[in-house]
């Protein structure tokens, strides 16, 4: 008899590479020649999951993001869970900008991904949200198989990881 077969779909950001990245982009903020003398800074609330950007302006704020990006990028941290907010003015002339970190699947991500994996129509096949996590589940493992390459293929507007496979 045939045990049940599950994995595991999660989403979120390391937060201890997401330090490291912050700490290379400001380093590297402090060298460049462009913001020599600027009052431009990034902060990162870990509690929050928000980072918030410090600029004179816009287009400063624009370049600070960039290099935010390329560094997260060098760290493997998914540029996907990252999102950035509109630029608010702030005391002084200067600008900031909030990015919030996506940690977990949000409710309507993953409502989507159980509609998806029932769209699919592969016999025994289960999807059920654990709070910001899902369970994918079914009799043989190939079927799981399937369904982690559509999962794959789709686009769900973040970085989607798939692990703690189980076979029973």
């Amino acid at each position: 008899m045939a045990g049940s077969q599950s994995f595991d779909i999660t989403s979120g950001c390391d937060l201890q590479e997401v330090d490291n990245a912050i700490n290379q982009a400001l380093k590297e903020i402090r060298q460049r020649y462009d913001f020599k003398g600027l009052a431009v800074g990034i902060d990162f609330n870990r509690a929050e999951n928000k980072i918030v950007l410090k600029g004179p302006d816009d287009f400063k704020l624009r370049a600070i993001w960039d290099i935010v990006q390329e560094k997260m990028v060098r760290r493997n941290v998914p540029v996907k869970n990252l999102h950035p907010g509109k630029t608010l003015p702030a005391a002084g002339g200067t600008a900031t900008q909030e990015i919030s970190l996506q940690q977990g699947i949000p409710i309507e991500t993953a409502r989507a991904i159980v509609k998806f994996v029932k769209e699919l129509k592969i016999k025994k096949v289960q999807a059920e949200i654990q709070g910001d996590q899902m369970r994918v589940s079914s009799p043989k493992r190939d079927d799981l198989q399937a369904v982690m390459g559509h999962i794959k293929e789709k686009d769900f507007g973040l970085e989607l990881n798939f692990g703690n496979y189980r076979g029973n």
